[in-house]
């Protein structure tokens, strides 16, 4: 049975595509989960639109017209359909095929796996004398605009968002208006030092790495030292020694939660009541599980491996190959900078968000505080008339999506169909994706699909259909991780290979094909889970392995 589009004008979370159009929604289940609230997408998606484009445009990939916020809806490369935030994989295509090192084929071979039938790869040098001139700049100064960012935000979000519950509608909406134009901004930051830093450095550390044959390149990307991403786990550890108190963790991370990418979640500062049951998880591993630790092994296996490389090169190509390394570890690790960055103006949103709610439900304009999250961006600022009646109707339509599976990557419009119910076990005992963090182990699986409902045990294996850095506290007390979408340079990658623990992503439906207390092997290299035995009634009070087993 399939489900027929219908696009109506006071829904804005379903759009028209144009008929050549081939979307995807691979790379947005991070930052964006699920089935987003109108609020949610009228926040994201004009920012992702501009962010996407300015970011080719810094590069020069892109001419002026090009890089312009387009008028026709059609034209956009970011969108929504049936709730979920897609991509349009043919305009990364042609993006591809302008760029000097890579292809428009292997941009989608990224992306969504293979280059579709239905798209054609042809290179073109005709922006490479832009690309020259612009490139360089914007690689060389797009660190310190990420730096930049985050310390603004950072000073804002601290001093402001626990006064928020005081503001006035007036004041709420001023603030509102502010974070959303910081989020423009972060966003577009973090988009550009992606897309003209991390990518770039990852391809030519990718390309070293294969050249010299020595070790993986998930293995040269780890052990950095402070990590933004992983700055949960450092902060809990803390709390579970007694060394700081857990407000304490709430204060600097309070912008972490539950679909904290998504406007209308309840992050951390909200309601730390999943972060406080973790800690008896952390308190009951040994001293010899700080995660202090494990970054200083990371960081010594991978100095011995970049050693081992130098070692194999000839002389004239060890300046080359000591410069790409240095700058993988300027780069990378400032992803997740950025990102915090973005997630605490989207938090600040969230906060005047509700504020402007409870006045609104004040004023009788909205039966509940959290209606305000099914109106948009503009009409949270001014409320139409109907809003009881339209937030009535956004409610059901919201309720009606989360029905519904959605292709992960389609040509046109997406046609959704009914969401099934139960797991996919019939399909053998392999599960293969994309290894992101080196190491192999068995262990038990826990399926999770919401950390703050997760009975995670120390030693168990996680398997999540996403991630975001709110899972990374979660993930430290886990033997490995699986997740159903993502690349090598994806949250749960990257937190993975700092925490020193096997994981593979890309999995498409491994979070359906396992169940709570099957044993399966991860192989963190090869990108491969193989079920060893299915659950069979494995009591709930059964506390599971020891903590952190060492790997095979």
């Amino acid at each position: 049975m399939t489900v027929e589009p219908t696009v109506e004008g006071w829904d804005p979370l379903h759009s028209a595509s144009d008929p050549s159009a081939y979307w995807s929604t691979s790379n947005f289940g991070e930052a964006m989960p699920g089935v987003m609230t109108p609020l949610g997408w009228s926040l994201w998606g004009p920012t992702a639109e501009r962010a996407t484009r300015a970011a080719f445009a810094s590069m020069g990939a892109l001419t002026r017209r090009e890089s312009r916020f387009p008028d026709d809806p059609l034209d956009r490369v970011c969108n929504v359909f049936y709730g979920r935030v897609a991509g349009r994989v043919d305009f990364l295509v042609g993006i591809g095929d302008r760029l000097p090192g890579t292809t428009g084929a292997a941009v989608a071979e990224q992306v969504v796996g293979a280059m579709p039938d239905e798209l054609s790869s042809v290179h073109s040098r005709r922006r490479y004398p832009v690309i020259a001139f612009r490139f360089p700049y914007s690689f060389a100064t797009i660190g310190r605009k990420v730096r930049k960012a985050n310390e603004l935000t950072e000073r804002w979000w601290i001093g402001c968002v626990g006064r928020t519950g005081t503001l006035s509608r007036a004041g709420a909406t001023r603030q509102y208006l502010d974070a959303a134009r910081r989020f423009d901004h972060n966003v577009t930051v973090q988009g550009t030092h992606v897309l003209c830093a991390v990518q770039p450095v990852y391809d030519q550390l990718t390309q070293l790495v294969e050249r010299s044959g020595v070790g993986d390149v998930t293995s040269f990307m780890s052990g950095y030292g402070a990590h933004a991403e992983s700055a949960i786990v450092t902060d809990m550890w803390a709390a579970s020694r007694g060394r700081i108190p857990i407000e304490e963790v709430v204060r600097r991370h309070g912008y972490h939660g539950p679909r904290e990418g998504e406007i209308s979640g309840r992050v951390w500062r909200e309601d730390d009541t999943a972060l406080r049951g973790l800690l008896d998880g952390y308190k009951a591993l040994g001293d010899e599980a700080d995660p202090a630790l494990g970054e200083e092994s990371q960081r010594r296996e991978r100095e011995a491996l970049e050693a081992a490389l130098l070692a194999s090169l000839p002389a004239r190509g060890r300046p080359g190959a000591r410069l790409v390394m240095r700058l993988a570890k300027y780069v990378i690790p400032l992803r997740g900078v950025g990102k915090a960055a973005f997630l605490q103006s989207l938090d600040m949103a969230r906060a005047s968000a509700r504020r402007i709610g409870e006045c609104l439900a004040d004023e009788d304009v909205l039966d509940d505080s959290e209606d305000v999250f099914f109106l948009t961006s503009e009409e949270l600022v001014s409320p139409p008339r109907d809003a009881r009646d339209l937030v009535a109707r956004r409610r059901e339509r919201h309720a009606h999506y989360a029905t519904l599976e959605v292709p992960a990557a389609w040509l046109g419009q997406p046609v959704a169909t009914p969401r099934t119910v139960g797991d996919e076990r019939g399909e053998g005992n392999l599960i293969e994706g994309v290894g992101a963090a080196p190491g192999t182990v068995e262990g038990p699986v826990r399926v999770v699909t919401d950390p703050d409902d997760a009975d995670v045990r120390p030693g168990e294996i996680l398997v999540a259909p996403t991630t975001d850095p709110s899972w990374a506290s979660i993930m430290f007390i886990s033997k490995a991780l699986v997740v159903d979408i993502g690349g090598v340079l994806s949250h749960a990658a990257i937190v993975a290979r700092e925490l020193g623990i096997p994981c593979v992503v890309n999995t498409k439906a491994g979070s359906r094909r396992l169940s709570t207390g099957d044993v399966v092997r991860v192989d963190g290299a090869a990108g491969r889970v193989d079920i060893l035995s299915r659950a069979v009634g494995r009591p709930d009070g059964d506390e599971g392995p020891d903590a952190r087993p060492r790997t095979l």
